[in-house]
């Protein structure tokens, strides 16, 4: 009960941040055949009832390609692309509208038993999207297949107003009436940056974008997505990659790739500060920046277990405030995570490092050797030469990083005649 709670307290500022943004949401075909999708209808249901604006778009492929083989009818594909002439594309309709109809039926539920009790929810579709043909390619005649020409935005922000959930298919129509099978990932794309959405929210079969060594990639920034394109290839990843990318370059905030398949994915991906999928975002995730007075409290509350310990020297508010400028801190979603502080020594042209402080939760990135070397950088910029700090608990972690021992003689004599013998702190020195 107790991590629940606590769980529920920190989730608090997500909710209050999510209420009222539009999230555009797409779920491949493999996503709606999977055991796990009843899960991700309820999460999708609690995300409305939090005051967010879905629009969920479904994919379709496992379902055409099942129709096709029921029919005797061999796929074809170009560049990765679905080549639809005449007779794939009965497949597509009665594939598309049988899980269109079975989603509308699964978010109608009300039972008793069910997460969905008294959602009451409103689902809307219909002819939002207009497409138009690919045409002929390197001599491939796509047939059917078109792309996305535009998203009726005024009609679906209607709908979204009224609190619905906007369903899009993958499918599109042109105004002289043809039906066109569409990519779930451009229908996806296209909604997101025609309805400036908030997020885009990509579901794969991989908890994420996973690295050569299969570790999962927490966040990228879109220039950085051609590299992992290349290592991709053809890989279904890569669509998804180049989808969020596509659409943070058109002005959505945030784009995330997160499991179909592990129960619970998008909820830790949305209420959890480090989420559980992959970010794409134009704005740094995480950012090492110099203090400002607004960040006073968020200090307090990461050195005060230190102070509680002995490892700091104690700083009230008012010394804080008074010092903020001296200090650089990691942020991460609005959360100081990290601080260390630079004070020049009077009559010298020596400076002190001080109040180097890492949440315990993030110790295994690095954190402290950058705001090591952002302070020594701003001891240089000052025209400083040497660079001591006082430590009682993390000798060998500065001798690992270029520190020598020193003594209370090297310090210059506005800082010795301040050094506390009862603390008895190690004293290190590193020339700049």
């Amino acid at each position: 009960m107790h991590d629940y709670v606590n769980w529920l307290r920190h989730a608090s500022p997500y909710i209050n941040a999510h209420r009222d943004c539009t999230f555009v949401v797409m779920l491949p075909g493999d996503g709606v055949a999977h055991p796990n999708f009843g899960n991700i209808v309820h999460d999708l249901v609690l995300l409305h009832s939090l005051g967010v604006r879905l629009v969920l778009v479904h994919g379709s492929r496992p379902q055409i390609d099942s129709r096709l083989e029921a029919r005797g009818l061999v796929p074809h594909y170009h560049k990765g692309m679905r080549v639809t002439d005449a007779s794939t594309l009965e497949c597509v309709i009665d594939a598309v509208g049988q899980l269109r109809i079975a989603i509308e039926a699964r978010l109608s539920m009300d039972m008793a038993s069910s997460p969905m009790q008294g959602s009451r929810l409103r689902v809307a579709s219909g002819n939002l999207v207009t497409a138009r043909p690919i045409g002929v390619l390197d001599g491939v005649d796509f047939h059917h297949t078109g792309e996305v020409r535009r998203v009726d935005r005024k009609g679906i922000n209607r709908l979204l107003d009224e609190r619905s959930i906007v369903l899009l298919s993958p499918l599109g129509y042109s105004p002289t009436g043809e039906i066109f099978n569409l990519a779930c990932e451009d229908v996806a794309t296209r909604a997101a940056i025609d309805l400036a959405a908030d997020k885009l929210l990509l579901f794969g079969a991989e908890p994420g974008l996973l690295d050569a060594e299969g570790r999962l990639v927490r966040e990228l920034r879109p220039q950085q997505v051609p590299a992992h394109m290349k290592r991709l290839g053809s890989d279904y990843q890569a669509e998804l990659l180049e989808a969020a990318a596509e659409a943070c370059s058109g002005g959505v905030a945030r784009s995330h790739i997160v499991s179909y398949a592990e129960d619970g994915a998008l909820l830790t991906e949305l209420f959890t500060r480090n989420g559980g999928g992959t970010l794409v975002a134009q704005e740094q995730f995480e950012v090492t920046r110099e203090a400002a007075i607004e960040d006073v409290g968020g200090l307090l509350e990461l050195i005060s277990p230190l102070e509680e310990q002995g490892i700091l020297v104690r700083r009230s508010r008012e010394v804080l405030e008074r010092e903020i400028e001296q200090f650089s801190v990691v942020e991460r979603e609005g959360m100081i995570i990290a601080c260390a502080a630079l004070y020049q020594i009077a009559d010298s042209d020596a400076g002190e490092l001080a109040c180097l402080a890492v949440n315990p939760e993030y110790r295994h990135g690095r954190r402290g050797d950058e705001l090591l070397e952002r302070i020594e950088n701003r001891a240089r910029a000052q025209g400083l030469k040497t660079l001591f700090v006082l430590t009682t608990r993390t000798a060998h972690w500065f001798r690992e990083r270029g520190f020598e021992p020193s003594g209370v003689e090297r310090l210059p004599a506005a800082r010795a005649s301040l050094y506390n013998y009862q603390r008895n702190s190690k004293i290190f020195e590193k020339t700049l």
